[in-house]
């Protein structure tokens, strides 16, 4: 399978918020693939188990090559023989806010469906391995919602 990068214009980049996308990928082992986009391509990690939608969750990122800005709307199968065989879905998506980003520490605000809130990717290098990332919604944002949902009294108790 060929990829190619649609590269937004000067524009367009202005114009439009930076989005994000998590695909199911059912290949040798089922894992989530978590992009954003960023420097003209969808920065991208490999998320063993399903992604955090909630504070204190942690799971672990694979930094893997980067994908052109096209495979942000991919689903469907990767054919047997190729890199990635499996079928694909899309998980989540929708837009993010940078906060800050440094060469080992990218903060985040997610606006999708599931995923909602300011989250970090953290390079661990766990094991000796500098692909290897944390990724977790900040603890504060989940005490902005709480309290959101006692002043406001329309959110299910969480018990």
């Amino acid at each position: 399978m060929a990829l190619r990068a649609a590269p937004r214009s000067a524009i367009e980049e202005q114009a439009l918020p930076a989005r994000f996308v998590v695909q199911e990928h059912h290949a040798t082992r089922l894992h989530w693939d978590f992009r954003l986009e960023m420097d003209r391509v969808l920065k991208s990690w490999a998320v063993p188990k399903e992604p955090p939608f909630k504070p204190g969750v942690r799971r672990l990122a694979v930094e893997v090559e980067d994908h052109p800005l096209d495979y942000i709307d991919f689903q469907g199968e990767i054919p047997e023989g190729e890199y990635g065989a499996g079928t694909v879905t899309v998980w989540d998506k929708g837009v993010y806010e940078l906060s800050s980003r440094t060469e080992n520490k990218i903060v985040f605000t997610l606006n999708g469906v599931k995923m909602r809130g300011e989250y970090i990717l953290l390079r661990t290098g766990f094991q000796g391995d500098p692909k290897n990332w944390l990724i977790f919604q900040t603890k504060q944002e989940g005490q902005r919602e709480a309290k959101a949902g006692k002043a406001g009294g329309n959110r299910p108790s969480e018990r």
